[in-house]
Formats: C-alpha cells, structure tokens, sequence
C-alpha cells in the first residue's frame, strides 16, 4: 500500500516572499523535496522559494519541484 500512499495529491501552503501560495504533489514527492531540504540543511520553505525563483514564468510551480526533485536524485544516482 506504501506505493498508492505515495501517489496520494496533497495541496499544501508556503510562505514565499512573503506571500502565501498552494501547491499539490504527490505525498512522494512532497517527501523527497523535504529529504533534499534536510540535506541541504534548508527548510522545505526555503527550498520551494529557491525552485520558486529559478523556474521560468510558464513553468507552473508544482512542476518546477518535480523535476528539481528528479533532477537531485539523477544527479545522486549519476556520482554513485
């Protein structure tokens, strides 16, 4: 059941400058952004205002973080 767990859309709400916005993923990926915030020794917060800023304004936000969080973890899977 872990695996349907995870495929579950949760909307949550950050502060990003100053301003609060929803944003829904999958439980998985809500995970994996908080596993790279702890690494980075960031807050989750923090980490979506960094995708937040560097996404290109057609980008929608939710997929900006998929993908940084796919990025992060083929960069990790490439180093090993």
């Amino acid at each position: 059941m872990r695996e349907k767990q995870g495929l579950m859309i949760r909307k949550r709400s950050i502060a990003i400058a100053g301003h609060r916005t929803s944003i829904s993923l999958e439980d998985a990926f809500w995970q994996a952004a908080q596993d790279i915030a702890a690494a980075r020794g960031m807050t989750l917060p923090a980490l979506v205002a960094e995708i937040d800023s560097t996404r290109a304004p057609e980008v929608n936000l939710s997929s900006a973080i998929r993908v940084a969080v796919l990025d992060w973890y083929r960069l990790g899977a490439a180093s090993r």
